[in-house]
Order: structure tokens, then C-alpha cells, then sequence
């Protein structure tokens, strides 16, 4: 994995056979978001299933529209962050955790392995 490069190396973009393993995508959405958050990471809780984006990361517009993009490149356009944040109401977006992502893009990407 490189600076610019959020997905660790061997792992595919997109396309990726069957649905993914939730630790996997667990992992994988903790290095980006360290990545994206790199210059305060000294100071980022350990991201687990429970870290909310807000509250927690205090991850900001810019931030998540940044998440959206690697989110986009390493799952496909089913994994994006806007119209999920977009279904849910405004107390669910402010409490929303790495575990909702993480069951978004699984679910994503299991519909796209049973199409």
C-alpha cells in the first residue's frame, strides 16, 4: 500500500468473487481511513466495528467524500456512501459507525455476487 493508495496491495478494485469478508472490509476501511486521517493519526482510536465516523474520528464533510471515493475504487459504485447516508434518518447519520459501513459494503457486494 502506498500513500496515494488506500486498497493494501493484492487485494483486487472491484469485482471481486463472492461477497467479502466483514474483518477484511474492517481492516481494509480502518488503513483508509487512517490514510485519509494520516497527519493526526498519532491521535486516532483503534477503529473497530463500534467507532463512530462523528463523534469519534470527527471525520468532516471533505473526509467523507474522500472515504466515498476509496470506498467507490476498492467496492464498486454498490459500495456508495451517498445514497446509503442518504436512506437513513439524521439521528442514524450522526451515529453512524465503521460497523454500519462495513455491513453496507458486505451487503453491497453479496447483491452483486448473487446477480
Amino acid at each position: 500500500m502506498t500513500s496515494t493508495d488506500p486498497v493494501p496491495a493484492g487485494l483486487a478494485r472491484t469485482g471481486a468473487a463472492g461477497p467479502p469478508d466483514p474483518d477484511a472490509v474492517l481492516a481494509e476501511i480502518g488503513s483508509m481511513i487512517a490514510l485519509i486521517l494520516e497527519e493526526y493519526a498519532a491521535g486516532l482510536p483503534e477503529i473497530t466495528r463500534e467507532t463512530r465516523l462523528g463523534e469519534d474520528l470527527e471525520l468532516e464533510s471533505i473526509d467523507l467524500v474522500t472515504l466515498s471515493g476509496h470506498l467507490a475504487e476498492r467496492y464498486g459504485e454498490r459500495a456508495n456512501l451517498a445514497q446509503f447516508v442518504a436512506g437513513l434518518d439524521p439521528d442514524a447519520i450522526i451515529a453512524l459507525t465503521v460497523g454500519d459501513l462495513v455491513d453496507h459494503i458486505v451487503a453491497a457486494r453479496t447483491s452483486v455476487a448473487g446477480e
